[in-house]
């Protein structure tokens, strides 16, 4: 009889691994021009218009194409627009790239856009919050539509970059001509199937496994000299670190879009390996409930501590954001006290500096608040290890100021609709801005409610006098008053605190040296531009 040595937890940890390896990977044989990412989320919907999270926009824009682009410096340029201009103070006018097909084999027309438009404005749409202002879509002509606004709009070319066009006579064929509604837990056609212009086209979506892309051999951009030569793509959803990178090891995998930053160094000094960097032009806070008049779960009964902004401050000091990023994340983000990205126009650099960690203060606050004994609350935090590890880091800290802070990880299905429909107490989220600041000010900052205002204003801040500056912003023709109000509102949010600015991470991902990619700072894969050797 053969004797089979004892299995270690080592063993044990590496037979688990080869073994859910082989139940997510082998879909198709290895291919010069496969490319395999791994990834701890997944994108929830295949609906364009039903979320707008980093982790959705990844995968569904490279089915479904915008009217404008970005090139590879980021900077706009036309997609299934080729030209726009303004034909009156409120109007834009949109000339259609001729030849478009979606993936049926149907033609790109006018009546898409505007059906795609009106669509991403709608009630159930979390793109419709980028749109607020747009009054009407017309067609002019079978490429020509009108977008009229119901002010003066100079720079509403930068808000249709996320808003995807889609094919109206599939959308009504299969009954989903209004977005998803993901909070409500709504399941369409739109959820599985997709038919979009992009370069890659859908062949399955396993929820929180993997999805499968082909390429979209009539795709209208392959004749751009940019172009990669990628023929099917396979995005598999590992939550585990270990197993992520295992995977990339073995050649199971060609790229990991989040390798954990432990491991940094050691892929680093891996010859197999290529390793992709750059400065995220988004950034992570702590957002708190202003809201409700009780804390919710909290031993505070009648009152909510969040309220008040020596509470908030208190928050601020008590987190010691550079020891996060140099322990935690082993130094591959920047401490900021920025609520947007330098790079954003108008965004006030000498705010980048932090107040500083300093828990006697902290306490000083609590107790001149009213709280010196501190108080109980909940910190909700997505289940993915790097943002658990903060969210943990953050808790002890505030707790060693009175501050007793449990954490709550959840699934992003579970998560992200507490963060849009405002239900948390006390969340830690991240936002990935386009680089015109409008959009990050109405999604963040904005008083909310159902039209489009404040989407993703976690915890329901209000303030009217900031409301009218960022309305302002939207309807401001001249750049340089816009850049001035835009500076004016960062300030004001700085002074009132809505949220703490956390850090800036530093976008790596680390790939097979066959894999050659254009990185965007806002950490999305262009899959148009790979080549795979």
């Amino acid at each position: 009889m053969t004797a089979f040595p004892a299995p270690t937890p080592h063993r044990l940890g590496a037979m688990f691994r080869a073994l859910l390896l082989a139940l997510l990977l082998p879909l198709a044989p290895a291919a010069a021009t496969t490319l395999r990412v791994a990834s701890a989320f997944d994108p929830q919907t295949m609906d364009p218009h039903a979320l707008a999270l980093l982790y959705h926009s990844r995968v569904v824009f490279q089915i479904h194409d915008a009217l404008v682009g970005r090139d590879e410096k980021f900077a706009l340029e036309p997609a299934l627009a080729v030209s726009w201009q303004m034909t009156s103070p409120t109007t834009w006018r949109f000339r259609l790239r001729d030849g478009v097909t979606f993936h049926d084999g149907s033609r790109f027309g006018a009546d898409d856009a505007v059906f795609s438009l009106e669509r991403a404005l709608g009630p159930t749409s979390q793109r419709a919050f980028q749109l607020k202002g747009v009054k009407a879509v017309r067609r002019v002509d079978p490429l020509t539509i009108d977008i009229e606004t119901d002010a003066p709009d100079a720079v509403l070319p930068e808000k249709l970059g996320y808003v995807m066009m889609m094919s109206k006579a599939w959308a009504e064929k299969h009954g989903v001509q209004k977005a998803q509604d993901f909070n409500g837990k709504q399941e369409t056609y739109a959820v599985r199937n997709a038919n979009g212009t992009g370069p890659m086209k859908l062949e399955r979506h396993d929820a929180d496994a993997r999805v499968v892309l082909t390429r979209h051999k009539g795709y209208w951009g392959w004749a751009d000299k940019r172009s990669g030569n990628l023929e099917r793509v396979e995005y598999v959803t590992i939550r585990s670190d270990a197993t992520r990178l295992a995977a990339l090891a073995s050649g199971e995998v060609d790229m990991v879009l989040d390798p954990p930053y432990q491991d940094i160094a050691r892929l680093k000094a891996d010859s197999r390996i290529t390793l992709q960097q750059t400065a995220d032009i988004g950034q992570q806070y702590l957002a708190f409930d202003q809201a409700r008049d009780e804390l919710q779960d909290s031993d505070v009964k009648g009152r909510n501590p969040f309220k008040d902004l020596r509470v908030r401050k208190a928050v601020y000091h008590a987190v010691n954001v550079p020891l996060i990023v140099d322990k935690v994340l082993r130094g591959q983000a920047v401490p900021t006290g920025l609520f947007l990205s330098s790079v954003i126009d108008g965004s006030p650099a000498d705010l980048d500096k932090r107040l500083p960690h300093d828990p006697a203060r902290a306490k000083a606050l609590l107790a001149e608040a009213g709280y010196p004994n501190g108080f109980a609350v909940t910190l909700d935090c997505v289940n993915v290890a790097w943002r658990e590890n903060v969210c943990q880091a953050a808790a002890a800290m505030l707790t060693q100021v009175g501050i007793r802070t449990t954490l709550r990880s959840s699934t992003t299905s579970q998560f992200f609709p507490k963060l849009s429909q405002g239900t948390g107490s006390f969340v830690e989220f991240g936002w990935t801005p386009s680089p015109d600041a409008w959009n990050s000010l109405n999604g963040l900052f904005r008083t909310h409610d159902r039209s489009g205002l404040g989407t993703f204003n976690a915890g329901r801040y209000s303030n009217p006098k900031l409301d009218s500056m960022i309305d302002a912003i939207r309807v401001e023709p001249d750049l340089t008053r816009r850049r001035a109000l835009v500076t004016t509102v960062l300030r004001l949010v700085a002074d009132e605190l809505p949220m703490v600015p956390l850090y800036r991470r530093t976008l790596t991902w680390a790939m097979a040296r066959k894999v050659s990619v254009v990185q965007w700072p806002n950490d999305t894969l262009e899959l148009r531009w790979v080549k795979v050797k």
